[in-house]
């Protein structure tokens, strides 16, 4: 599964509507969730993270919805080399860390292992075991810099099933997240741990009794069911969630678990020939009005999405916003999984703040 951080680097773009929308059927909504009261001060079961490319917009709203937050994300740092961790633009703002932490919002940002390896030397690292050891080393050292409360770990491309020895890395990476956490821990830091949806036919790279066993924290990155280069269609579902926290809660404890919800969407060529354009909630909202597209809420899935026509190619966008996310929040729920993250501040619809306190 490729997940949505394949366009963590891209800034949003505005979207050029050339032509009238044919829209979707429209449905009946739900009651408005943004309607719902307030949360006390002191709910917070949410984490998020805050885009390095957007990051006063992300930190602005990550101080706006301060009761909501227990832990922010600043996904500032990459894995380098064994021993090198480096930091994206941004990286380490000491206004914003002390801004989160007087605000009572633990920092642990996120260290990422995208586009910045050579295929197979991650996966070389976690089955080295000197590499191994110094990989670890460098880790502890950023959680016990700038203040930090620890750090996330959002490592994607460690290998994949079609790899021969996979079971090997997977059980190197299940090792090497059990070492780290215990170092961290030792030093009074978090240890976060990011994996993508483990279902019948993904995420089996990921050996989650082994993460759920040693991480504080377990982050799912609920989203992407299709995604920017696939065929068009909802970013997740109420089905999909089920099958994942059915798995999920098997071996992991509810509590440790964070299931993370998408605040975006992506717009396709209604035929799925090309990769999807990215688009913030707050985007695909204004496009929908300017092209005159009802609002449509799919059944099925529970997602917003429309149609409309950029010049003479027709186009459909998928997204998620309050409604959808209130929706999908009753699988999670069922569960007994009451701890949410968001991809990403800035990104979404400020009325999921009040669903995710409802809830």
């Amino acid at each position: 599964m490729i997940t949505s951080r394949t366009f963590r680097a891209a800034l949003p773009a505005a979207v050029l509507v050339c032509a009238v929308a044919t829209a979707l059927p429209a449905q009946a909504s739900p009651a408005d969730p943004r309607d719902a009261p307030a949360p006390r001060a002191d709910t917070r079961t949410a984490s998020a993270w805050l885009p390095y490319w957007d990051q006063e917009n992300g930190y602005q709203d990550a101080l706006r919805h301060a009761g909501w937050l227990h832990t922010v994300s600043p996904f500032w740092y990459k894995a380098a080399a064994a021993d090198r961790i480096e930091g994206h633009p941004g990286a380490g703002d000491t206004r914003i860390i002390d801004g989160l932490h007087k605000a009572g919002i633990h920092v642990v940002p996120t260290v990422m292992d995208m586009d910045t390896m050579k295929p197979g030397e991650l996966a070389g690292i976690l089955t080295t075991p000197a590499r191994r050891a110094a990989h670890t080393a460098a880790l502890v050292r950023l959680a016990r810099s700038h203040g930090y409360d620890g750090i996330d770990l959002d490592y994607e491309t460690i290998t994949t099933t079609a790899t021969p020895d996979y079971r090997k890395v997977r059980s190197a990476y299940a090792d090497f997240v059990t070492g780290l956490c215990a170092k961290l821990h030792a030093v009074r830091k978090q240890c976060v741990v990011t994996v993508s949806p483990q279902t019948a036919a993904t995420g089996r790279i990921w050996d989650y009794a082994a993460i759920g066993r040693a991480a504080d924290r377990m982050r799912i990155m609920a989203y992407d069911l299709h995604w920017s280069g696939g065929p068009p269609g909802p970013l997740s579902s109420t089905a999909w969630y089920d099958e994942i926290l059915r798995r999920a809660t098997a071996l992991v404890p509810p509590g440790k678990i964070e299931m993370a919800l998408p605040g975006y969407g992506w717009d396709w060529p209604a035929d799925g020939s090309r990769p999807a354009r990215h688009v913030t909630w707050k985007q695909a909202e204004a496009l929908r009005r300017k092209v005159g597209a009802p609002y449509a809420l799919d059944p099925e899935s529970a997602t917003p999405h429309f149609t409309y026509r950029d010049g003479t190619e027709p186009r459909t966008v998928w997204y998620q916003d309050a409604r959808g996310t209130a929706a999908h929040l009753a699988a999670v729920r069922k569960y007994g999984v009451r701890d949410t993250s968001l991809w990403a501040l800035g990104f979404e619809d400020p009325g999921l703040w009040n669903v995710l306190a409802q809830q």
